[in-house]
């Protein structure tokens, strides 16, 4: 059997244990926005595998001398990274399915600011003011 490393399964004292920590600890961490497990319907807290991670990162962090203001900022921005890493994977993937090379489309603008993609050798319809932007081809 395995275990979703998000799936929120270990009661405060056992994350405690695992993290080799105080449960009030985990408490103060959650008050103050650190880690924030997920709640049971009875309000107690459920940690993942991933909270457990994170508070031994807390506490690696801490024993560094990092204050806890900066501890929070810092896995704030790790998740921040990781969100852009996903996204930069995702239009990469996207890009990468395209049928035709961006280099070979034509882009119109027009006055409203909508922008269409016109096939190669097709023109903007006649009387418009419309700004064709395209990139060569090498040769």
């Amino acid at each position: 059997m395995d275990i979703e490393f998000d799936q929120p399964i270990f009661v405060i004292s056992v994350a405690a244990e695992l993290a080799d920590m105080h449960p009030q600890t985990l408490r103060q961490y959650d008050r103050l926005g650190i880690v924030s497990p997920r709640r049971a319907p009875g309000k107690s807290r459920r940690y993942s595998q991933r909270d457990v991670n994170m508070l031994r990162e807390v506490q690696r962090l801490s024993h560094e001398g990092v204050s806890l203001e900066g501890i929070k900022r810092i896995l704030q921005l790790e998740n921040q990274v990781a969100a852009l890493q996903r996204r930069v994977s995702e239009l990469t993937d996207e890009l990468s399915q395209r049928r035709r090379p961006l280099d070979a489309r034509i882009f119109a603008a027009g006055t409203a600011g909508d922008v269409v993609t016109l096939a190669r050798g097709q023109r903007p319809r006649a009387r418009s003011q419309a700004l064709v932007v395209w990139k060569p081809r090498a040769e």
